[in-house]
């Protein structure tokens, strides 16, 4: 890492716990880093347990969204709200899962362009209206995903995506995270 993870004095929990020491192990083997926003939650082992638990639930369980499309989610909430650490982590993560650089491309800087089908449209427009006017949804936002296929569990996953990356981008936002250097060659 060449510079701090945030804005913020908190240097990493001295000795870190042996379990996430383990989980950051396995992430600079399988990922070649250990991502910044886990070392910036390292200062508080609780806190690193607590959002690892969460993000792990949310976008690694079972669910009827694939991976790629809670990425795209990721990636279209954090283009709202400007988030500079989950544009270029998400975005990467998009471009890897994907094959393509373009969809990460276009949906960081306007999902709207992207060549998707009528379900991920219908999820992005949630995910959208979400992030910009949560208050607003309706019954009928919610039918919209049914006619696409989604089942209540899946419009429950989208929204939990879509909320934990409203909080997370404004975490990041407020804190001043720095994505690793790493992401932005990934899958170019």
């Amino acid at each position: 890492m060449t510079e701090k993870p945030t804005a913020l004095d908190l240097p990493m929990a001295d000795p870190l716990p042996a379990a996430n020491q383990k989980y950051f192990d396995v992430c600079a083997q399988k990922l070649g880093m250990i991502p910044n926003v886990l070392q910036s939650y390292a200062f508080d082992p609780e806190k690193l347990d607590t959002f690892s638990a969460l993000y792990n639930n949310i976008m690694l369980a079972e669910s009827g969204l694939s991976k790629l499309e809670r990425e795209m989610i990721a990636v279209v909430v954090s283009s709202i709200n400007k988030c500079y650490y989950c544009l270029t982590a998400h975005g990467a993560a998009v471009r890897n899962l994907s094959g393509d650089p373009k969809l990460g491309e276009m949906l960081v800087m306007n999902w709207r362009v992207a060549p998707l089908d009528a379900r991920q449209t219908a999820m992005l427009n949630f995910a959208e209206m979400m992030t910009v006017a949560s208050a607003g949804i309706q019954d009928s936002d919610r039918d919209a995903l049914r006619c696409v296929g989604f089942s209540d569990r899946d419009i429950w996953d989208i929204a939990a995506t879509a909320s934990f990356y409203n909080m997370t981008n404004r975490m990041a936002s407020a804190v001043d995270m720095r994505p690793n250097d790493e992401y932005h060659s990934q899958a170019r």
